[in-house]
């Protein structure tokens, strides 16, 4: 029997969502889009090429504020399930979190002149930690909101079909732009101005896509906390009883660490493998445009096959390109892009499908347990995606070490020994192949089904996601 203040919630009959909320609750993406393309892409590669400090202590630095990042989402999200405000429980804290990330982001990459070395990286990674914090403020909560404005799956999946398509457009507007704003040239590695410029520029399109998130979503109906909730403790434990999510965010944490490899980098492959410090943009391209088109197809195949089924389908896809990427000494540079190309097409649906997915297992969490843990669950989830995205850059540092590279500032051009090649061959292609291929078995085990939570929302009494019966 569902808990008082959640039942009502479930049985409430579902209201159709109109284009603004769809659209304007997309537009959120270009902040977690941008923030998680470029300091993944960029900050690695300025901590070692523009600010002299040593490959790995610049991949723990990374990892650090990102795993600080995965103990503050959790509470992130308990708070704002928590949280009475006239606004709703979640916009308070998405505008806390636009007034503070972008500002911190762009500080980030204005290293005072002369700071290099240890103090730069103590700089950096201070400015990281704050601005991670921030964008969780944004992002945990942003994440509750499907689960909680509409009963409907695949009114969800059409949130997230916009959500994942700005997504997409973040991700080749900001890896495309952002090392050409840094002044990342054929010989070059950044100015200090052009980083500068980029943070700032970076900066101002992660608040606009924030509050377009904010000013979209202000009227639709959130739940808002009740006075007798689990504590963090209880949820938590409750959590890893729920295995339908649990497998879920195993294979999310997996192949967001792949992702943060390939990250990492691609600016290092385009500049020492390629030896094309500029083709970074043209990769990009190769990466996002052949998604664009691949997303309709894969919410079309989940509809047909099944969210799960259409989602081991993309993971293969990105495997395939992925493991090209050794080879790439080997190959036409044409072949490396088509490659990248469908690494592109299986990563717009790892991106769509299980966030569609997620959706799902929050509903039927909610429907079993009658308590509305959508923030803790999101808090959870973007908790795990980002320790992905922390455990790429943190490990792709390492194999630079192991690989011998030689930091240097902006000023000068180091040469590097053949063994570097090799090792970002291994962190850009093989590693993240390897890691997508054991992802696989985890998303496997995700169970649930539309056909089980339909069954689960009538034994609840709930209305299906055309409304009551």
């Amino acid at each position: 029997m569902p808990a008082k203040g959640i039942g009502s919630a479930l049985a409430a009959p579902p209201v159709p969502l109109t284009a603004r909320v769809r659209i304007g609750y997309g537009l959120g993406a270009f902040a977690g889009g941008t923030f998680g393309t470029v300091p993944g892409l960029l900050l690695l590669y300025y901590l070692t090429d523009a600010l002299g400090v040593a490959a790995g202590l610049a991949g723990l630095l990374v990892f650090l504020p990102k795993a600080w990042d995965v103990l503050a989402s959790p509470w992130i999200g308990h708070l704002s399930d928590h949280t009475r405000h006239r606004w709703g429980p979640r916009r308070p804290w998405m505008v806390l979190g636009a007034l503070t990330a972008p500002v911190c982001f762009a500080a980030m990459f204005a290293a005072p002149a002369g700071l290099d070395g240890g103090w730069a990286a103590v700089y950096v990674a201070g400015l990281f930690l704050l601005t991670t914090t921030g964008h969780s403020c944004f992002q945990v909560p942003y994440g509750a909101l499907p689960a909680e404005i509409t009963a409907d799956p695949d009114e969800r999946a059409r949130v997230m079909s916009w959500r994942v398509a700005f997504l997409c457009v973040a991700i080749l507007l900001s890896g495309a732009v952002a090392p050409l704003l840094a002044g990342v040239r054929q010989d070059e590695s950044g100015t200090p101005a052009g980083y500068r410029t980029m943070g700032l520029a970076i900066g101002v399109l992660i608040c606009a896509g924030m509050v377009a998130a904010i000013v979209a979503t202000a009227r639709t109906g959130a739940v808002v906390a009740t006075e007798r909730e689990p504590g963090l403790a209880e949820r938590l434990r409750a959590v890893r009883g729920n295995r339908t999510f649990a497998w879920l965010l195993a294979s999310n944490v997996v192949q967001g660490s792949a992702i943060g490899l390939m990250l990492a980098g691609v600016q290092y492959f385009a500049t020492y493998v390629l030896e094309r410090p500029t083709a970074t943009t043209g990769l990009f391209v190769c990466l996002i445009v052949p998604s664009l088109p691949a997303m309709p197809l894969w919410l079309a195949i989940g509809r047909r096959t099944g969210k799960k089924r259409a989602a081991v389908a993309a993971s293969f896809c990105l495997l395939a390109g992925a493991a090209v990427i050794p080879f790439a000494r080997e190959l036409p540079l044409a072949a490396v892009y088509a490659a990248v190309g469908l690494a592109g097409v299986g990563y717009a649906g790892t991106q769509l499908l299980p966030t569609a997915m997620l959706g799902d297992a929050t509903a039927a969490d909610a429907l079993v347990t009658g308590h509305r843990r959508a923030g803790i669950l999101a808090g959870i989830w973007s908790a795990g995606e980002t320790l992905g995205l922390a455990i790429g850059p943190g490990l792709f540092g390492l194999v630079l070490a192991l690989g011998g590279f030689v930091s240097s500032d902006a000023a000068e051009r180091v040469d590097q020994p053949g063994s570097v090649v090799t090792a970002i061959l291994i962190g850009f292609g093989a590693l993240p192949a390897l890691l997508v291929l054991l992802s696989i078995p985890l998303l496997t085990r995700y169970d649930l089904t539309e056909e089980r939570l339909a069954r689960l929302r009538e034994r609840a009494g709930a209305p299906g996601p055309g409304g009551p019966r």
